[in-house]
């Protein structure tokens, strides 16, 4: 009969203490990313802010054209932190499917052209309570794109989600009369359109191989490129004031997308996900504050179905499926 084999004390202690450091270590990680997310809420909000400060005296593609060209420099500058590992810089803008990144520009260009409309001609958090519709347009996207089944699971969300935007409309009251206007309501609705396609693309490349960074570089150059030649009808020569407010919003969104790429980079997106909500609270105290727009209760009901059902669709999408 063979004696029994003794552990090492020591050794067990040992391994419990590494165990635990390891776990405070992914804690901390954990929490970093939370505060990221948190973070690139909030200045996403205050982007937003600058844009709806113009309020309309640059034209919307000039805006657009200001934003991408101004995040080109902070680009370049991550790229070329990594070109070296990747093979240079040429090596990481190469791309085998141009057509599907002319595509993801027009999409991604589609949504900042809908939310920039939007932060002029509505509240901020009615724009960004809306913007809330994606994930519902991307869910029934996938069907006939990606050839994904729609799960019965986010039927329930999709249509709640789409009755907070119809409460926000208030037709019973007459649209644009009491309740919302309704073209920058639609405008805003396509613009999350955009986004949802922008995303169905970015899967697509992603499958196909493409790296996150070279569909990041190509889609500032492409929007650069196409914001600008859409904007030249209407150009007009920004007053200093306006060159500040623009100069924020380029700087300050390229800020908050590295806030997000950061989170996301060392988080779970099914941790990470609700907490994008919070730029809710940041879109609505800054409109309240600096425009006087308090949400009435109509508004205030929307707004909490969309971010109800959002909710409700990553819960039932992330919930462990049960045994048996």
């Amino acid at each position: 009969m063979q004696p029994a084999i003794l552990s090492n004390p020591a050794s067990a202690a040992a391994s419990e203490d590494e165990r635990r450091a390891a776990e405070r270590s992914a804690q901390a990680a954990r929490r970093r990313s939370i505060l990221c997310v948190l973070g690139a809420a909030a200045t996403f909000a205050v982007a937003a802010a600058c844009v709806k400060a113009l309020h309309g005296s640059v034209p919307v593609m000039q805006v657009i054209f200001f934003r991408n060209l101004l995040a080109i420099p902070v680009l370049l500058a991550l790229a070329m932190a990594g070109a070296r590992q990747a093979g240079g810089l040429m090596a990481m803008l190469s791309t085998s499917r141009p057509f599907a990144h002319v595509q993801r520009v027009i999409y991604g260009l589609m949504g900042m052209f809908g939310s920039f409309y939007g932060y002029i001609h509505l509240p901020m958090a009615t724009v960004t309570a809306l913007g809330f519709t994606m994930p519902f347009f991307l869910a029934a996207l996938c069907v006939p794109m990606l050839g994904e089944k729609l799960k019965p699971s986010r039927l329930l969300p999709m249509v709640f989600g789409f009755a907070g935007v119809l409460v926000m409309l208030r037709p019973w009251e007459g649209v644009g009369e009491t309740g919302l206007p309704l073209v920058p309501v639609l405008v805003v609705l396509m613009g999350a359109v955009g986004w949802a396609l922008a995303m169905i693309t970015i899967r697509r490349m992603g499958e196909n191989g493409e790296s996150g960074t070279t569909i990041v570089l190509w889609f500032a150059f492409g929007g650069s490129l196409v914001g600008g030649l859409a904007a030249l009808p209407e150009w007009i020569w920004p007053e200093p004031w306006q060159w500040a407010l623009l100069l924020a919003v380029g700087v300050i969104s390229a800020f908050a997308q590295l806030l997000m790429t950061a989170a996301y980079r060392s988080g779970e997106a099914t941790l990470l996900a609700p907490f994008e909500y919070s730029g809710i609270v940041w879109t609505t105290l800054l409109g309240a504050m600096i425009w006087a727009e308090w949400p009435d209760f109509w508004s205030i009901v929307g707004i909490l179905a969309l971010v109800g059902a959002g909710l409700g669709m990553w819960w039932r999408d992330t919930r462990p499926v049960a045994a048996g």
